[in-house]
């Protein structure tokens, strides 16, 4: 396809650079992209260096990216991109235990997604590969990229929401759903957290090597207890629980009352396993004791769970247009009725810690 050509929906397609050493998933993938006619690969590179050029060049909307690559990988061009050039970039990963570290930290540093690398093996799963590659790119191309983040420090943003314990009502328990851009802004709201905040519960759409992953680099810098959610865990003041890729999260309460994990196989709900709308619904019965939060993300997961809690007098709050990378799932919550508060991601943290003390709807 030519730049001047223009797919049927009316839009110009989207340009993609692919930066990768391997020529021969450089040209898997230019395939792959230039038969998607919302799609137009403009250009590839071999390594971050070269693709530095050709992004003044060719003022691509989207990159993909590799990790392993000769004269600078691709962690360290991307800390660079976000610093100085920031774009929406897919990363190209391996989805192994080592790849999940890499990978978690390319979303940290502000990638919008990440695809399993091609390999030559790829028999009957070449036509989904097809599929989700396409779908990333274009999901990508057109997000909302805020650039690098500013470093998180764990005590001092505490203080901002610090004081009395009493501030936080009756609340027992906060739940968390995100997606694509959720990595990045769930850090960034448990920076904002005080150690004795009321526990909290976090589905972010991840494959199951990466939850504890993430968990645990989320421990490793923040002032609260973060792991991946075990069936049966306590959910404590100033625990992070997070849920396992492959299983579903739900909160229950245990024969003192007090509010714990439970654990459940699949099937998948609204695509994901965990399910952002499965844990939501499972807090109805908490009714003004529990809070829910919708995050960045395409698609409706989380919307209706969202909606049942408000309805059951919850707390609800779904992340702003502004702040979002992909507005889908806070889109789709706030157009239902499903948010007491859309707000920007820096002003979550706050919010959420708040007991409710207007009628729905007041605020």
């Amino acid at each position: 396809m030519s730049g001047s050509d223009t797919p049927a929906t009316g839009r110009r397609p989207a340009r993609v650079l692919i930066i990768d050493d391997s020529a021969l998933v450089r040209e898997m993938l230019t395939g792959i992209l230039s038969a998607d006619p919302d799609l137009e690969v403009v250009g590839t590179a071999p390594d971050p260096i070269i693709a530095r050029d050709k992004i003044k060049a060719l003022n691509p909307d989207v990159l993909t990216l590799d990790v392993e690559m000769p004269r600078m990988n691709g962690i360290d061009f991307l800390e660079r991109l976000m610093r100085m050039r920031p774009m929406p970039v897919v990363m190209i990963s391996t989805l192994t235990q080592d790849g999940a570290d890499t990978t978690l930290r390319a979303l940290e540093l502000g990638a919008v997604d990440y695809v399993a690398k091609p390999t030559q093996r790829l028999s009957e799963s070449f036509d989904q590969l097809k599929l989700e590659i396409c779908s990333k790119v274009k999901t990508a191309a057109a997000a909302r990229v805020r650039g690098m983040p500013s470093a998180r420090p764990a005590a001092a943003p505490a203080a901002a929401v610090a004081g009395d314990p009493a501030r936080f009502g009756d609340l027992d328990v906060i739940a968390i759903g995100a997606s694509t851009g959720g990595v990045e802004a769930i850090g960034e709201i448990l920076a904002a957290v005080p150690a004795d905040a009321p526990g909290i519960v976090v589905v972010q759409h991840l494959p199951a090597n990466f939850t504890g992953r993430f968990a645990a680099r989320l421990d490793a810098t923040l002032a609260l207890k973060v792991v991946e959610a075990a069936d049966g865990a306590p959910i404590l003041p100033g625990s992070v629980h997070v849920g396992r890729g492959g299983q579903h999260l739900e909160v229950a309460r245990d024969a003192a009352g007090r509010p714990v994990c439970r654990l459940v196989d699949g099937p998948a709900e609204t695509g994901h396993l965990p399910s952002i709308d499965r844990l939501f619904r499972s807090l109805v019965p908490f009714g003004r004791r529990a809070a829910g939060v919708i995050l960045t993300g395409m698609g409706r997961d989380g919307v209706l769970g969202l909606k049942a809690m408000r309805d059951a007098g919850a707390l609800t709050i779904a992340q702003d247009a502004a702040t979002s990378v992909v507005y889908g799932m806070p889109r789709a919550a706030a157009e239902a009725g499903a948010a007491r508060l859309e707000l920007p991601l820096s002003r979550i943290a706050a919010a959420m810690l708040e007991p409710i003390k207007t009628p729905d709807g007041v605020h």
